[in-house]
Formats: C-alpha cells, sequence, structure tokens
C-alpha cells in the first residue's frame, strides 16, 4: 500500500480505510474502489489529506496536482447522507442476524424433532410416523408457498448432530432438488418422508463400522445392511407410501449399476430413489466423520460432476447445480476487492449475488459484516479452497466446519 492524498483521487483507485477501523467510517467496506464522487467528498468531509491506495488492484491513476478551484462544498451532505445509507446497512444486517438467530432455533427443533422419529420408529411406528408427516408437511407446504427459495447456512449449536443433522440434510437439499424439477405436492412429502427416513436402518450398525474410515469384507456387508434394517425398522407402518420405501430401499443404488442392494440401472432406480441418493451423496461429501475428508459444497459438486457423474441421472445432476447455485451456501470465496467471505445464505432468484459473511480480522466474529452482493457492485472473483486460507480466516468464517441447511420460502 502507498499513501495518496485525498485531492488526488479518482473513481478507479483502491483505498484502504483498515487503519481507522469499520465503525469510525461511513463506508461498508474498509477497503475497496473509488467508484464515485460523492465517496471522495466524504473523505474529505472526515477530515482526511490522505489514505492508503494500491495500484495493483487500481484501474486509474491518481489525479495530478491542480491548482484549487473554489466551488460550492457538498462534503457535509455527502457525509451525512452516507452516515445515513451505512446505519441504514447496519440496521439490516441486525434484523438479518436477529433472523438467522430464529432460523438456527428452527433448525434445532426440527433436528431434535427428527432425533426422536430415528430413535423411536421402530418400536412405537404408528406415533414417529405421525410426527415425520408433521415436520415434513410444513417444510413442504412452505417450499410450494415461496416465490423462490432462500437456503441459509445453519450454525448448530448442538454437541452430537448425529444422523438426526445428516436426516434434515438430505431432507432440505432434496426437497429443493425436487422442486426444482416440479414434483407435485404428493412426490415432495413422499421425498421429504424418504429422505428423513432413508438411513433409519443404520441404528443397528455398530458405529465403529459406521465410522470406518475403511472397511474389511464382512464389515462392509454388514454396513450395507442398514438398508434391509432400515425396510424392517418401518414395516409397522402400514400405510407407509411406495415411493417411500422404495427410497429407503434405492438410497444406495446407481445410474450405471454400480450401487447395492439389487445393481439397478438408470429408469428401473425409481425417480424419487434417485433424487435423494444425490442429496444423500453430497451431504456425505460435505459432512464425512472425518472432518478432514470434507469438501466445500463447491468441490463437492465438483467432485459429482468429475468423479462420480455416472452414478446419476445426468439431467438429475444438471437439475442439482442449478437448485444449489454456483456458490453454495458454506462455499469460501474471493471477492473482485480481494475480500474472503464465507456463503451463508443464497437465494434462488439471485444465485450470483450470495449473502456473505466477510473476513475483517478488526471486527469481533459476533459482530461480522453481512454483505448482501445484490447492494453492491463487487462480485464474486472465485470460490477457493479453505486449506489454502490462513486458519485464522477459516476459523473465523466456519469455526465448526460443518454444512447444515435450512430453508425460508421467500415470497
Amino acid at each position: 500500500m502507498q499513501k495518496i492524498r485525498v485531492d488526488h483521487l479518482q473513481p478507479g483507485i483502491f483505498i484502504s480505510l483498515s487503519n481507522i477501523g469499520w465503525l469510525q467510517h461511513p463506508f461498508m467496506l474498509s477497503e475497496f474502489c473509488i467508484s464515485s464522487e460523492k465517496q471522495i467528498r466524504t473523505l474529505q468531509e472526515m477530515g482526511l489529506t490522505e489514505v492508503s491506495w494500491d495500484p495493483a488492484r487500481s484501474t486509474a491513476a491518481p489525479l495530478e496536482a491542480s491548482a484549487p478551484v473554489v466551488e460550492e462544498d457538498f462534503g457535509a451532505t455527502a457525509l451525512t447522507s452516507m452516515l445515513d445509507e451505512k446505519r441504514a446497512r447496519v440496521e439490516r444486517v441486525r434484523e438479518k442476524r436477529e433472523q438467522f438467530a430464529r432460523r438456527e432455533r428452527e433448525y434445532e427443533k426440527d433436528t431434535a424433532a427428527a432425533s426422536d422419529i430415528l430413535k423411536t420408529i421402530a418400536g412405537r411406528p404408528i406415533e414417529a410416523h405421525a410426527q415425520a408427516k408433521t415436520l415434513v408437511g410444513r417444510v413442504v407446504a412452505d417450499l410450494i408457498g415461496a416465490e423462490s427459495e432462500v437456503i441459509h447456512l445453519v450454525n448448530s449449536k448442538s454437541k452430537d448432530v448425529g444422523q438426526a443433522a445428516h436426516s434434515v440434510n438430505v431432507m432440505v437439499i432434496a426437497l429443493l432438488l425436487g422442486k426444482t424439477m416440479k414434483l407435485s405436492e404428493e412426490e415432495l412429502k413422499s421425498v421429504g418422508m424418504g429422505a428423513l427416513l432413508h438411513d433409519v436402518g443404520k441404528s443397528e450398525v455398530p458405529s465403529r463400522i459406521l465410522r470406518a474410515e475403511s472397511r474389511t469384507h464382512p464389515e462392509e456387508e454388514f454396513y450395507r445392511a442398514h438398508v434391509a434394517y432400515g425396510i424392517k425398522a418401518v414395516a409397522g407402518i402400514r400405510d407407509l407410501a411406495v415411493p417411500v420405501r422404495n427410497i429407503i430401499a434405492c438410497h444406495h443404488e446407481n445410474w450405471d449399476g454400480s450401487g447395492y442392494p439389487n445393481r439397478l440401472t438408470a429408469e428401473k432406480i425409481p425417480k424419487l430413489a434417485r433424487l435423494v441418493a444425490l442429496a444423500n451423496r453430497y451431504d456425505n461429501l460435505c459432512n464425512p466423520f472425518d472432518i478432514k475428508q470434507a469438501k466445500t459444497p463447491a468441490g463437492a459438486i465438483t467432485h459429482l460432476f468429475k468423479k462420480e457423474g455416472a452414478h446419476f441421472q445426468p439431467e438429475m445432476l444438471q437439475a442439482f447445480v442449478k437448485t444449489l447455485g454456483v456458490y453454495p451456501p458454506g462455499s469460501f470465496v474471493t471477492l473482485s476487492n480481494g475480500a474472503v467471505g464465507l456463503v451463508i445464505e443464497s437465494n434462488s432468484a439471485s444465485i450470483l449475488h450470495p449473502l456473505l459473511m466477510l473476513h475483517d480480522p478488526e471486527i469481533p466474529r459476533s459482530e461480522a459484516i453481512l454483505l448482501d452482493l445484490r447492494d453492491t457492485d463487487l462480485t464474486v472473483a472465485s470460490a477457493v479452497n479453505p486449506a489454502t486460507l490462513p486458519l485464522e480466516v477459516v476459523e473465523y468464517l466456519a469455526p465448526r466446519g460443518r454444512v447444515d441447511y435450512y430453508i425460508e420460502g421467500a415470497s
């Protein structure tokens, strides 16, 4: 960074106000590219005579010194206007934080309900099924009534997320994909129920086998038996729809016939089971038992296309990308101004303009900047692998390391 006189600034010059502190200036970011004369007048009104600038990130050169021109002073107006704008943005951020807190409480409640359902369905199948229908029915009703879908990245407070969180994640992702594919309400309810119950048979598999990085042949056979155990667990629900049973039975079948237990191929795999299989694989890539093996959302989608594309119906895989967007929640990204952020919310109506949490070591994480790209002229430059970022940046943006989703209808 170099120093530049404020009266030599012009649009296109990239400046930094990091030494001032985010709360002490009216701009949304502490580092940005000058885009208007209004911003320059605001800097002057703040009493600044010089600021830091970065020639490498600037698209214009400093102005040459010139004789002062006497003209009307609009600085006070510009500063007041920008302070008002920033106060309005800060208020919107405060409201957004409160909204996130509500969503996280709802997510915890739904995860707790899912945990109860999975634990009791074998012993009290009718009661558990009724609870599951209530949970799935509410989520489907909200989804159907929305013009666009807002996907939140949630920060679960639970110490033991376990199978319930996976089931809720798969349900959310599968329902979103199902809406993209224009499924009927009845089909969506079957997708939601099947996704919620798809791994219910894992309660019969020892934890050491479930969590093993590698398994012997007998252990792998035991693990794969969770599909049959799942069908047995729901046997007491006489009115369970056939598509739901098929999701439980076929969520590990692959389009190319390499899956199990029946090595079904292509259209022989029930449609809704194909859909849940894709959502299930995505969540397992993002949230494996060994967090060191976890892929970022963008990395998981790339992996599905490049390494496992043959396992899934091509049209469904294309719809999946459309559903989660180019930068799914949980993705680390760099912006056009060089800032690093974490995507924490995406809206299907504007997939290239997600809501980000920005890294700024001068601001406590609890007060981190939330930036809606729809409100700025900044753009996402690229997704970035967190392994390439400094540890303090990753811990600031994503201290849990998990990728859990919650959805909300946006009218």
